[in-house]
Parts: structure tokens; sequence; C-alpha cells
């Protein structure tokens, strides 16, 4: 294999300049530019992560061989004035030959080895077996056509960005190739999050994980390691030396093929270097929410809205929920800078699979949510933030019970249990939650600006009001969908007066609410 497309020059990697004009550049032209770049503009959620991650460890090598230990008053320096590129550049020239991404020893984030195994050395598999979008095997995606047999060439800066994102969201399941299955990447299933900046280079600033003097020269990226063997590839899960390791894991072994036209079609592919996952020391990017048995990794859940999960991306000292490593490198830095920000916009990011053999892609998401910085730093604030989303959490179940109820009681044999059941899957199935939480995130942003502001009785009071507006209206679509028969309508006079009290009781009206509303009528 000749060596051709090194990353450092060829232009691969999709930003967004100030003006909106998206382009693809090169690595050393990415840093150059790293003050007029907006973001980077890769449209699938896990290769837009996975693109994050390998900055974040490049710009964290180059800073420790530099600099060796820094401080946040430095990182305050670098998000104000700009990233050190000289020593950035400096770095990649040092691992030039690292960056090839079709190289005979080293391929970039490749297995070399893969082309004289003899499990691997005969065996093809199309490209669509590192894209999480394509349909691949088992894998089928809607209204896409791919065929294994013969599957439609890419360029190589479409794989490099298709195979950084399913090294970091492969989920785990049954490999068959030097050995039976393999563990998952560092960030399957997992709801990624990255504090945005104004700029590419304040982001990667704002989310640079701290120098280390401890393990400095043994938490490498994958460039930096030797290549990996066969017997690294068959043994037992390693845990990471650390966020350099966990941003550039290769969690699959893969070796691209390339045709005489520099497209690639077919690819070797193996078990990788399988991620131990050490409970002491969570991915940097993944929140953890309260779970019945500890604390669950934040993922995306059908069609849940993201705002349900803010607790698990605010301080807690209860512990019952963890925020994300990153957003505790962003509040140290907004400590030290004075750029009078009140937001801290957040992208979050990632992919969902169900388990199975083999996993089931299930979906991807990316939101973008801007979160007060002083309810970031602020733990007191946080608290007002958890007793509300669970206020809102409690009020939905409930009034699911009852909803459930009426829906039975206008059934023909309301007391079976199979019509109960009958009932719930009717609603299930129906706009109440959708309806119920779309209503009252339409008062968040107004709630989140109070509580940054220390005003917790206001606050307090425009959501017990926006809650009790959104359980109205939902209550008003499920009887809505009962009809107009005569247990229907004996099920809702049954059932109304029961729904106020519950409003009453857990979201109760203020004398100002009730003043406002009238004077509204």
């Amino acid at each position: 294999m000749s060596y051709t497309f090194n990353l450092l020059d060829e232009p691969w990697l999709p930003v967004r300049l100030a003006n909106g004009q998206v382009v693809e550049l090169g690595l050393l032209d990415v840093f150059t530019r790293s003050g007029e770049i907006v973001a980077l503009a890769e449209t699938a959620p896990p290769n837009l992560v996975a693109q994050y991650r390998l900055l974040l460890a490049i710009v964290h090598r180059a800073l420790t061989l530099k600099f060796g230990q820094w401080k946040t008053k430095d990182r305050a320096r670098w998000y104000r004035d700009g990233l050190p590129v000289a020593a950035i550049h400096a770095y990649l020239e040092q691992w030039r030959e690292r960056f090839w991404l079709f190289h005979p020893q080293y391929p970039f984030m490749q297995v070399a080895a893969l082309g004289t195994a003899e499990e691997t050395r005969d065996k093809c598999k199309p490209w669509t077996q590192i894209s999480l979008a394509s349909a691949s095997g088992n894998t089928p995606v809607v209204f896409d056509h791919s065929y294994d047999e013969k599957p439609t060439p890419i360029k190589p800066n479409q794989a490099i960005g298709a195979l950084l994102g399913f090294l970091q969201f492969a989920p785990p399941g049954l490999i068959q190739i030097l050995k039976t299955s393999d563990n998952a990447g560092a960030l399957a299933n997992t709801a990624a999050v990255i504090p945005i900046g104004q700029t590419l280079a304040q982001t990667l600033v704002l989310a640079l994980h701290p120098a280390s003097s401890r393990n400095a020269e043994h938490d490498l990226p994958a460039w930096e390691r030797e290549p990996l063997t066969l017997a690294q590839l068959r043994g037992a899960p390693v845990l990471a030396t650390g966020a350099n390791d966990r941003y550039t894991r290769q969690s699959r072994a893969v070796l691209f093929l390339p045709d005489e036209d520099g497209s690639i079609r077919w690819l070797r592919f193996a078990a990788g270097w399988a991620l131990g996952e050490d409970p002491n020391a969570p991915d940097p990017m993944a929140s953890f929410r309260a779970g019945s048995d500890g604390p669950v990794r934040l993922t995306f859940r059908g069609g849940r809205a993201l705002w349900r999960d803010l607790p698990a991306l605010v301080p807690n000292p209860g512990k019952q929920s963890l925020p994300p490593a990153v957003l505790s490198h962003a509040i140290d830095l907004h400590q030290k800078i004075s750029d009078d920000r009140i937001y801290q916009p957040l992208l979050v990011s990632g992919l969902t699979s169900r388990f199975g053999r083999p996993a089931v892609i299930e979906r991807w998401r990316a939101e973008q949510i801007s979160l007060p910085v002083s309810l970031l730093e602020d733990a007191d604030r946080a608290a007002y933030l958890r007793i509300m989303v669970e206020r809102a959490e409690t009020l939905f179940k409930d009034m699911s019970g009852l909803a459930i109820s009426m829906l039975a009681a206008s059934m023909p044999e309301p007391n079976h249990k199979d019509t109960r059941s009958r009932a719930r899957s009717v609603l299930e199935a129906g706009p109440l939650t959708s309806s119920y939480f779309t209503a009252a995130e339409q008062t968040l942003p107004e709630i989140l600006l109070q509580l940054a502001e220390g005003h917790f009785e206001e606050a307090d009071r425009c959501w017990n009001t926006a809650l009790r507006r959104s359980a109205r209206l939902t209550w008003e679509r499920v009887t809505q969908g009962l009809g107009y028969s005569a247990r229907a309508l004996r099920a809702d006079a049954k059932f109304l007066p029961r729904f106020y009290g519950l409003l009453n009781k857990q979201v109760p009206e203020t004398h100002t609410a009730i003043l406002e509303k009238e004077t509204a009528e």
C-alpha cells in the first residue's frame, strides 16, 4: 500500500466559517483558521462528536509536549487570544508519518496487521460495515438500498469521517473474527455533551481536559502508540489510560482497501482493542442520571425531550446524577474569564442502539441547548431546577394514571385487567406525552433565566402556571379522544373533578396567577 491521502494536508474535515460557508479543510488549515471557524459542520451526530474528540486529543498532546503542565489561567489566555497554533502544527508535523490514511505500516486509525493475518487477509467486507447510517448485514435502514455484494464506492474524506464515528459509537455484539464478540465503543448508547464556544478555538479550549503530571506519557492517542497486534485484538478489554486514549480508542480493527482511483469499496474487519470500563473514571463527555439501581448513563430514549434530563447536566452534591467532566472544565474556565456570557451553549449528540445479537441501531440525535452559566456552577440553583423537573414528572405520572383509568372506564368491561392494559397502550400511542412536555417546554427559557438571576419564587410561580396549562391542554386532548358515547361522557364527568384536584394539590395556582387569568379573560 502506497503513502496516500495525508490528513494534515488533504481537505476532509467539514467546517462552517463565520460567513456561513461550509468548506472541507485538512488538519493544519483547521487549526490555522480555528479563530474564524464557527464550528464543525459534519451532519452525522456520531461522526461530529468523534471529530471534536480527535481535535481535542491533538490539542492536548501538542500542549503537553510544548508546555508540560498548564493551568486554567493559560486556558483563559488561549480562549481570549487563540490557540497556540505553532505548537499544534509542530506536533502534527512530528507525527506526520502516522496521519496517512493509506500506509503500509501506520494507516491512520487502522490496523495494518489485518492485511497479513490468516483470519482476515482473504476476507473483505463492504465499507458500509463501519457506516452507522448505512444498511449492512442485518441492519436495514429506511431509504438506504446498499447491497453488500456490490457497495457504492466512497471517497477517502467520507471514509475517515465514517470510521471515526464508528470507532466511538460501535455497539457491542457478535464479531466472530479473532474473537466471538467485542465490547462497545467509548460512547455507545451515550448522549455526549460538548460545551460550544463562539469559534472552534474557543470550543476546544472550553472542553480541553486538564494536563496530568501522573500519566502524561501513558495517556497516548492511537497514532502515538505502536501498531496494534493480533494478540491485543484477541485479548481481554483494557482500561483507558485517560481521555486521549478514550477519544481515539480503536474499538474495532479496520483496514481500508483502496481502488486504483483512490476510492473505497471494501475493507478488512475484525475485533478491536476492547475498551474496559472503570466506574470511577467515566467518559468526560458522558453524564449520568439517577436510576433505580444507581446512576445510569444519559442516552436518547425514544422521543423523550432533552430538558427532562437537565438535572444530569448540572451540579449535584448528592451524586444521584453526575454531570460530564467537560462541563466542569468549561465552568473552571468561565470563572477565570470575564466575557459577560450569561449562557453556555451545549451540543448534546449521540446514538442509541438496542443490545442484541446483533445490536440494532435505533436512532441518532443532535441537539443544542443553552444553560445559564450560574446554573452550571451553583449547586443551590441546580437544586431548584431538579425540584422543578421532578414536579413536572410527578404531575405527568399521576395525570397519566388518571387518564388510563378514565379511558378504561369508557370501555366495555372497565374493571377487567386487560381493559386497563389496552387503555394504557392506547394512551401511550397517542399525544399524551408529547402534548404535555412540549407545552411545558415553551416556558423553560424563562424559568432558566429566573433561576440564573436568583428569582426563585417567580420561577416557581411561572412553572406551576406552565404545568397547569400543559396538563389542561393534554387532558382536553385525551377527553376529545373518548368520543361522545354515554359511557365516555360518564367517564369524563367522573374523572374531571379528580383531575382538577390533582392540579390543585401538586401545582396550586397562586393568588397572583388567578388575578392575571381573570384580567386576561
